[in-house]
């Protein structure tokens, strides 16, 4: 089973662009989960959530039974990293209607380049894990420091499934890989926006604003492909959300994975990214 979709599904500048002019609320996500297998939810890195917001999501999505949501863990675990109990309980409280549903598909733990790989660090993603049993945990690392066998090693004896990344190869980044260190296989797709990788500006999204090329998704495409042939469960986010991107893009490489497959493709997307034309003239646009 392969799942690829967008990395968050509430933007302003995706209305009239993914979605039809007026579409509101969790009838976003519901006209998401016709077009894809999964989001991530990237709201619960910020705050925790209510349980009765993850069954708003649960609701919404009823009728895409294999349909599952990815989401964040928040960022006091990650970038903090605090593990103070009564925030841990109360992360998993507003996470928990998602697991026992069965649709939580990962619990990303997205950690900052600054984290490196250090004894330190490893043994803090181990308690970690400990902390949150019962998830299925993945880590993301960006700092090239992690890139070694004995990491992918060390991953695979704990059962963290590491979260492969597309982004700018800039200074110390960790660099392609296609590994699988647990039961599933992931790959984040950045964007590869190199000049704005490292800039903070007064807009922090600037950095994910890249509509990945033709000859870039192929690449991509051989990365699925080489964790496809590790394992049976695979997800794929595209993380480039500015107006859209990210939907057109993952668009895109269904298609080159999946050419048979028939999506029904929004007229005001195709209308904003003429390229997925191409994609409706080949049968991919039902």
């Amino acid at each position: 089973m392969i799942r690829l979709g967008p990395a968050g599904w509430d933007y302003a500048d995706w209305d009239g662009v993914v979605y039809p002019p007026g579409l509101k609320g969790t009838d976003r996500l519901a006209f998401l989960s016709a077009l894809f297998g999964v989001v991530e939810v990237n709201v619960t890195f910020y705050r925790p959530i209510a349980p009765h917001l993850a069954q708003r999501w649960l609701e919404a999505v009823a009728g895409a039974p294999d349909f599952r949501f990815t989401a964040k863990l928040w960022q006091v675990f990650t970038h903090e990293r605090r593990l103070a109990a009564a925030e841990m309980a109360q992360f998993r409280e507003g996470m928990q209607p998602l697991l026992t549903a069965g649709r939580l598909g990962v619990l990303l733990a997205q950690f900052p380049y600054s984290f490196h790989n250090t004894e330190e660090n490893r043994l803090y993603l181990l308690e970690l894990k400990s902390l949150l049993a019962e998830f299925p945990l993945a880590v993301e690392v960006r700092h090239r420091s992690w890139q070694s066998r004995q990491v992918r090693d060390f991953l695979t004896e704990t059962g963290l499934d590491f979260i492969n990344i597309d982004q700018p190869q800039v200074s110390y980044s960790l660099g392609k890989t296609a590994w699988v260190t647990g039961p599933r296989g992931y790959l984040r797709c950045h964007g590869r926006r190199k000049e704005e990788w490292f800039k903070f500006a007064d807009d922090r999204q600037a950095r994910y604003d890249y509509y990945y090329a033709p000859q870039e998704l192929e690449d991509l495409a051989a990365r699925t492909r080489e964790l496809m042939a590790q394992t049976r469960e695979v997800y794929v986010i595209f993380n480039n959300h500015p107006t859209g991107k990210a939907a057109a893009n993952a668009l895109e490489l269904t298609h080159l994975l999946f050419p048979e497959r028939h999506v029904p493709l929004p007229p005001c997307l195709t209308a904003a990214f003429p390229r997925l034309r191409e994609v409706e003239e080949l049968g991919g646009g039902g």
